[in-house]
């Protein structure tokens, strides 16, 4: 077997083990790829499995790795940070966007989102830890943006993701993503049944356990699918 292929069946078991521990369908937690800094060939063999969601942080690497693997009908997610001055790009060739942590990146992905193109899906960032040196909303902030996002045409807000700050500990690795999840009922809570969110990107290679206990739909997933970054790589 493939070093990729036994990464990924690993990483599948953790994750089919994570949903059952919590009384969950496996199928309902999307294994997202993060494939960040690594080559179109090793994009491809992933592929190869079956997965088909792939996680980019750098604009300019992910456009040409979208160009590469076009046949293969991939779904790119963007994750990363946002500069203003990229949303355009953004806006025409990914199918999903994690990170946005200000409303002007949501009014410019709107905008600029093409009108022969479904509505972006997007996420709301919370620095749900209140860290000084991460982006995103604070917990408080969620109702009003929600109430200008809903005024734009061409995104669709799916839910909330957050990049806790890395622990060791299971238990005090689950208390941001419950946090998180608090967040979304609470949120739901004031929302149309059609308005209502879906999704809670959250949860990495080291504590995908931890975010599928507390309801992750999405977990991003990089090292311990592609192995360890090379420096040197694309």
């Amino acid at each position: 077997m493939h070093r990729l292929e036994a990464n990924i069946v690993q990483v599948k078991a953790r994750l089919q083990a994570a949903a059952a521990a919590s009384g969950r369908n496996p199928n309902t937690v999307m294994l997202l790829a993060v494939s960040k800094t690594r080559d179109p060939k090793s994009i491809q063999q992933v592929a190869q499995t079956g997965i088909t969601n792939f996680g980019e942080n750098y604009l300019q690497e992910a456009l040409e790795k979208i160009d590469t693997l076009k046949s293969l009908g991939l779904i790119w997610h963007f994750i990363g940070p946002i500069q203003s001055n990229k949303t355009r790009q953004i806006a025409e060739n990914f199918s999903w966007v994690h990170s946005i942590d200000r409303l002007k990146i949501a009014q410019r992905l709107s905008a600029q989102r093409p009108l022969t193109m479904p509505p972006l899906n997007i996420c709301l960032q919370v620095n749900i830890d209140q860290e000084a040196t991460k982006a995103g909303f604070s917990g408080d902030q969620i109702p009003l943006v929600i109430d200008e996002i809903a005024q734009l045409p061409n995104i669709k807000l799916r839910g909330l993701m957050s990049i806790p700050a890395a622990q060791h500990d299971p238990a005090a690795q689950r208390l941001p993503f419950a946090q998180l999840r608090s967040l979304l009922e609470e949120t739901n809570c004031s929302l149309d049944n059609y308005k209502k969110l879906d999704t809670l990107s959250m949860g990495m290679s080291a504590d995908l356990e931890a975010a599928i206990l507390e309801q992750a739909t999405i977990v991003r997933v990089g090292t311990d699918i592609f192995g360890p970054r090379n420096k040197t790589t694309l």
